[in-house]
């Protein structure tokens, strides 16, 4: 995140004006992330005995939240001092976390999406792969791809000297090396995942509609909310660097009206964006409903157990038993509903 603007909303050569909402916006993101995403990462690794492949995903996703959050109070030390003071190494270390953790917010999202469509489209396939040792392994792979992409970050940005006041920013060799960067983090940071996951859910509502799968109450919504939100901080961003991408390629410069106003849009846009990463624990709160009330700080561990699609499922006398190791009953159907399973496989003959 970040990784192509001055900073989260950085001072205006007219003055301290313009950086007044992004400090806002930090700061916002600062006091209700920080604590929302600490308390789910206490909450899981904590409360909860049996981590499901849901439960890890979330913890991996409240830890990307984690860190880009960690960085905020040196943006606001830049934001109210109007000079960068941690040198080239903090510069570029604050960008680069911040660039792993969009890439792993986005494409943890990802996973989240194509592990619901695979639960509608093959459920006892879905009950057979969906293992904790192979999460761990595509965890794994998301964190180094994530390290992986956000390295243009590492090349480009440093500190420089404007006007006896130090700024951290993406300084580019030419117009191509800025085209370049923009295109790729637009479209490997937000356009092909988001084209993944458009496809699962579209192929969700298909496969749903036509074979009247009956939708867990919490679940879809809760997935598709934090899409939803991601999408929504994140959109503008790109949007805007797609159309610096274009600007740049068109030979047009930085100094004209129309450039200068798009850079001061990013700056405000980046300190939004930083919202993604504080919006997440509030919807689990607004997901939780009577659980909030119910089991009060064990009400994330609640929401992540039982987790219908990642246990393998067997007929019994006619109807399907879902099996854990070390768990041979059936659950009992509760109050909570699994935060991916989509459905109850429809009833079929046994092959």
């Amino acid at each position: 995140m970040a990784t192509n603007s001055t900073s989260p909303g950085a001072p205006s050569p007219g003055g301290m004006s313009l950086s007044l909402l992004p400090i806002v916006l930090l700061s916002v993101a600062l006091v209700v992330g920080l604590p929302g995403n600490s308390f789910v990462v206490w909450s899981i690794l904590k409360t909860m005995q049996k981590r499901s492949v849901t439960a890890l995903l979330v913890l991996n996703l409240a830890l990307a939240d984690l860190a880009v959050l960690l960085t905020a109070p040196f943006f606001l030390h830049f934001l109210a001092k109007g000079t960068w003071s941690f040198k080239a190494a903090g510069c570029r270390l604050c960008h680069y976390i911040c660039g792993v953790s969009m890439y792993a917010s986005v494409l943890l999202i990802t996973i989240m999406s194509l592990d619901r469509s695979l639960a509608v489209a093959r459920p006892f396939v879905s009950q057979k792969v969906r293992t904790k040792s192979i999460a761990r392994w595509v965890l794994a792979g998301i964190w180094v791809v994530s390290f992986l992409l956000a390295t243009p970050v590492l090349v480009y940005r440093t500190v420089k000297c404007n006007n006896k006041t130090l700024i951290c920013d993406s300084y580019y060799p030419n117009n191509g090396h800025k085209a370049f960067h923009l295109l790729f983090e637009a479209i490997t940071g937000f356009l092909l995942p988001f084209l993944a996951v458009v496809a699962s859910y579209s192929d969700i509502g298909r496969r749903l509609q036509a074979r009247r799968f009956r939708r867990s109450r919490r679940t879809g919504r809760l997935v598709a909310l934090i899409i939803l939100a991601f999408a929504a901080f994140w959109l503008p961003y790109h949007l805007v660097n797609l159309v610096e991408a274009g600007r740049t390629l068109a030979g047009w410069g930085q100094d004209s009206p129309a450039g200068q106003r798009l850079r001061l849009a990013r700056y405000v846009l980046i300190a939004l964006a930083f919202l993604s990463s504080s919006v997440n624990p509030v919807l689990y709160a607004c997901a939780g409903g009577g659980l909030l009330r119910s089991a009060g700080v064990g009400f994330v561990a609640k929401m992540l157990e039982a987790t219908g699609s990642e246990v393998s499922s067997t007929r019994r006398g006619g109807t399907l038993c879902q099996t854990q190791k070390a768990t041979p009953a059936c659950p009992e159907p509760g109050p909570t509903d699994s935060f991916m399973t989509t459905s109850t496989p429809p009833e079929s003959s046994s092959k």
